[in-house]
């Protein structure tokens, strides 16, 4: 056996707060060195503990615990959405927080899926295919052929474009 030297054998490396190995794919999927996390307990407790920072950096916190992690593009997942009695868009987040949507950040990325700004517009959050298509009962083409988001008796326009829709069916 060799003694310590302060450096990980060959293959293999030290994991710090600052380097973690772990990050956060553009389709909302969780990896520790490059090998997928799929314990469904590991990664709902990932998506509960992922904060954004005042420097604007990912973070996992969990108790007195955090590292730094890398997130490719999104950092959260709308998983629903809903009407609030008081006639806002209330959308409900892979972090278990919920938030008034922003409709003016919508928009439909180049794989069809719908995208908004979250975290006081600090952060970018994909659409499931559920919570899409909850929005999408939502919106109603205006008198002027643009898009409408209805709630309640509340009609906002929306940046987004039928053609842009229909093309991500």
């Amino acid at each position: 056996m060799q003694p310590p030297t302060g450096q990980p054998p060959p293959g293999k490396r030290w994991h710090t707060r600052e380097d973690s190995g772990i990050r956060l794919d553009a389709s909302l999927r969780w990896w520790h060195d490059d090998e997928p996390i799929l314990h469904p307990k590991i990664i709902e407790l990932f998506n509960a503990s992922l904060v954004l920072d005042d420097a604007g950096r990912y973070q996992l916190r969990i108790g007195n615990d955090w590292c730094f992690v890398q997130v490719a593009d999104a950092a959260y997942e709308v998983r629903t959405v809903d009407v609030t009695p008081d006639e806002r868009v209330s959308i409900r987040l892979s972090d278990r927080t919920a938030e008034a949507l922003d409709p003016t950040s919508l928009l439909v990325e180049s794989d069809g899926v719908l995208a908004c700004r979250v975290k006081q517009g600090r952060a970018k959050a994909r659409f499931s295919r559920d919570a899409q298509y909850q929005l999408g009962q939502l919106l109603e083409q205006g008198p002027d052929g643009g898009l409408l988001l209805c709630a309640g008796e509340r009609r906002l326009p929306v940046a987004l474009s039928l053609d842009a829709l229909a093309a991500s069916v």
